[in-house]
């Protein structure tokens, strides 16, 4: 039995995957009287970190004083092996911002980098927060759509380069992509680069889920796709997918620039941030040889998933999900079902009792979809293909 096989209850413990789905999903969760709710929405997973995170917790509470953290250099060599070990790209110490998740990352970056009013560019459909951080800052979001080809999602640079008005100021590349799974080629990567050099775009690529790539596919950071972007490149990484630690909000802001990053560095000074200590001791302690062997052992347990769901979805008339080659997100199209969005979404939610993300909050292009998580134990991977087949077996 692998350690991810343990069902975790996580119902009652302030989990906004599981105790929140009943009042945004109307999906009940389970509360001893017949509700079973299945949690396959937030992106994150119901197993616990490896050891040497829970030990560096334990480490912090047997000392019991929390004070402020100090003296960062392990913490940032911990990033440095982990990039250098794990996917071959060498980073500068002084080249790292610890942001409160990622999210506050990209918020920093349209705050450092663009202006009210200014375009931001995204390719849709694509991780929901980031149109929703923009709209909020006061800037206009962009929507680049993308095209289903054979792989999955594929890019049309003509199509997008005709839709610049030149307010456009930065680009925000989600690599690998969230919801689809893509892991995208180095020509793809060089096409991103490319088009934001001729839109004189800054290009925030957001990779972290750059770990959780399925076996025999590689994910290569920006920085090794094109040297020559580093000048108008910031990268985004976080332990938090890798290791289900999303609740210590640390993310890192990787910055090769000095001219940027003197600048991003000036707006962190202005706005009063400082990291979390507990992130701190987690990363630290997460990006380390037990880590990566945790990591090891997490990615093909994933892979196991992704092939029964994948199959048990396949298998229902109408329904489709997109090959996916990283992450722990199926993207399943239901439009071969002719059914609205309300029909198929009402099928999925009341009668198989499942909480997915609704596609439309992804942006353009996400109409027909819903994302389900299946980072959770086999047997509820199991459950769930059994209650969607159930939901629509009048197609079979």
């Amino acid at each position: 039995m692998s350690r991810f096989d343990e069902e975790i209850d996580r119902y009652g413990t302030h989990s906004v995957k599981w105790d929140m789905m009943e009042r945004i999903y109307g999906v009940p969760a389970q509360d001893g009287v017949g509700k079973d709710g299945l949690a396959m929405w937030v992106a994150d997973m119901d197993f616990r970190p490896p050891t040497c995170v829970q030990n560096a917790l334990q480490s912090m509470l047997d000392h019991g004083v929390y004070g402020y953290y100090g003296d960062d250099q392990s913490y940032r060599e911990a990033i440095q092996w982990w990039m250098q070990t794990r996917h071959n790209w060498s980073i500068d110490a002084k080249s790292i911002f610890t942001t409160h998740g990622l999210v506050n990352g990209v918020a920093i970056c349209l705050e450092t980098y663009t202006a009210p009013g200014d375009g931001v560019v995204l390719f849709t459909p694509v991780y929901h927060a980031f149109a929703r951080t923009i709209r909020a800052a006061g800037r206009d979001v962009v929507e680049c759509q993308l095209t289903q080809g054979e792989a999955g999602y594929e890019m049309d640079f003509d199509a997008y380069d005709a839709q610049m008005t030149g307010k456009e100021t930065m680009v925000i590349l989600c690599s690998p992509h969230n919801p689809g799974g893509r892991v995208w080629t180095k020509e793809e990567l060089q096409g991103v680069a490319d088009f934001a050099r001729r839109h004189d775009l800054i290009l925030v690529s957001d990779e972290i889920h750059h770990d959780l790539t399925m076996p025999g596919q590689t994910h290569l950071p920006m920085p090794l796709v094109d040297e020559s972007i580093q000048d108008r490149l910031v990268m985004l990484t976080a332990p938090s997918k890798t290791f289900n630690i999303a609740g210590a909000h640390c993310g890192n802001v990787i910055i090769a620039d000095e001219t940027l990053r003197a600048r991003f560095a000036a707006r962190m000074m202005g706005l009063g941030m400082s990291a979390n200590s507990f992130g701190l001791f987690m990363t630290e302690a997460a990006y380390s040889p037990e880590g990566a062997a945790w990591v090891d052992e997490l990615v093909p347990y994933l892979d196991e998933n992704r092939k029964l769901f994948d199959a048990g979805v396949n298998a229902i008339p109408g329904l489709k999900s997109m090959e996916m080659q990283s992450t722990y997100l199926a993207w399943v199209d239901f439009s071969g079902t002719g059914m609205t969005r309300e029909e198929f979404t009402n099928r999925v939610q009341n009668e198989a009792r499942i909480a997915a993300n609704h596609g439309p909050t992804f942006g353009t292009g996400g109409d027909s979809f819903l994302r389900f998580n299946f980072a959770t134990p086999r047997a509820r991977i199991i459950e769930a293909t059994e209650r969607l087949q159930a939901a629509f077996g009048d197609l079979q």
